[in-house]
Formats: C-alpha cells, sequence, structure tokens
C-alpha cells in the first residue's frame, strides 16, 4: 500500500493521483507547487502537515484510515477540513452535476421520460445532502465549537449523539441514482455526456464515503471524550 510521506514532492503526488487535487485544495493549497515537498508546501499554508498527509492518504488508499492518528488532532482541524468539503460539493460537485444532467436532457430527442425519472431522482438527492450539510453547518459544528470554548456540558444533555445523523441514507441514494443510470436509461442520450455524468457521481460516491468515515469514526468519538471530560469535571 503505497503512503505519502512528508518529504515526497507535492506534484510526484498528483501525478499518482490527480483525484486528489480537490482534497488538497481543500487545504487552500492551489497549483504552483514547484518542485516543494509536501512539508514544505503545508508550512507555507500554515497547514499542520501530519493532519494534510493523514486526510490525503486515506482519500488515496481505500484500505488506509489511521483513526488513532486521526485522534491524535484537534476536532477543530477536523471541522475546518469537513467545512471545506462541504464547500466543495455545493460550490463545484452539485452545480457541475446539473450542468451536465442539463445538457443531457438537452441532447434527448425522444420524450425521454427516463431521464425527466433521473432528474427528479437526482433533485431529491440533492435536497437531501444539502438539508444534511445545512444540519452540520447550523448545530453539530457550532455546537462542537461552544463546548470546546466553553469546557462545560449538562449533564442532562445527550451530547453529540442528539446531533448525529446517519449517512446511510444519503449514500444509498446515491448509490441507487448510479444503478438507475446503469440499468435503466434508454439509449436515446448524448453517450459523452452521460458517460461523464456517471464519472462523476462514482467520484462523488467515494469522497462521500470518506468525508462520512471521517465524521462518524473520527469527530465523533473525539467529541464524546471531551463530553465525558467536561461532565466529570462539572
Amino acid at each position: 500500500m503505497e503512503i505519502f510521506n512528508p518529504g515526497d514532492k507535492l506534484v510526484s503526488l498528483i501525478r499518482k493521483n490527480y483525484n486528489l487535487l480537490p482534497v488538497i485544495n481543500r487545504f487552500g493549497i492551489r497549483l504552483g507547487f514547484k518542485d516543494k515537498s509536501i512539508d514544505e508546501i503545508c508550512i507555507e499554508h500554515n497547514t499542520n502537515t501530519a493532519f494534510f498527509l493523514a486526510i490525503v492518504n486515506t482519500y488515496h488508499n481505500e484500505n488506509y484510515f489511521p483513526e488513532q492518528k486521526l485522534l491524535s488532532f484537534s476536532p477543530l482541524e477536523i471541522i475546518a477540513y469537513l467545512k471545506s468539503t462541504h464547500e466543495y460539493y455545493l460550490r463545484q460537485v452539485i452545480p457541475a452535476l446539473e450542468d451536465i444532467l442539463t445538457q443531457l436532457l438537452e441532447s434527448c430527442s425522444e420524450p425521454c421520460d427516463d431521464l425527466k425519472l433521473i432528474e427528479k431522482f437526482y433533485q431529491s438527492y440533492k435536497d437531501e445532502l444539502i438539508h444534511h450539510i445545512k444540519e452540520e453547518e447550523e448545530i453539530v459544528f457550532p455546537y462542537v465549537e461552544e463546548l470546546l470554548q466553553s469546557k462545560k456540558i449538562s449533564d442532562t444533555h445527550p451530547g453529540i449523539h442528539a446531533f448525529e445523523k446517519e449517512h446511510s441514507n444519503v449514500e444509498i441514494k446515491l448509490n441507487d441514482l448510479k444503478n438507475l443510470m446503469l440499468k435503466y436509461i434508454n439509449p436515446t442520450y448524448d453517450q459523452m455526456l452521460c458517460n461523464e455524468f456517471l464519472s462523476l457521481l462514482f467520484k462523488f460516491e467515494k469522497d462521500i464515503i470518506d468525508h462520512a468515515r471521517i465524521e462518524d469514526k473520527i469527530l465523533v468519538p473525539m467529541v464524546q471524550v471531551f463530553e465525558n471530560k467536561y461532565r466529570s469535571e462539572g
């Protein structure tokens, strides 16, 4: 299993896996790496190199998930990264999917009821995803930030599990959308547009799964540790 290290050139990382570009961008790092190492770039951008590598390697390798290492970072670092991911979904992925789907519908010469059904299903998925993101941004993340700042929690407060939402519905709907495209679409579409749409869906699905792992396996357990600590001190 290939693991990137602090001394590796950031250019080499992208050459080995260009799908990591949006992950890197979430740290505020943009193109123009020259021959600088990952560590040098992270220092320039005031980014924790160890945290950067933990995230990048998680996305690069399906079997790599440094749970104990990620648990050693601040929950605020995790939240900052998750917020950047949400912004990427809302400003990049969703508009790109919608643009391709619109072109796909316009390319259809038949009544295209199947594509209209897919469009409706996609809209339902999008609404659920946005609702999920909004809950995290407006309720969950502020709760964690306030908890860490005040260092207090009521004994009667149910804690992070009161806000924790399952990602399974979002993931299942995305998988269903893929299956609709793969199994039931009539061959009256623009093949290149359809393939482009599906390719983006597959990439998005992997990103969503890794994102959910970081939230469920890292952020929630981290917050629970602080909740237990502040309850015992209260």
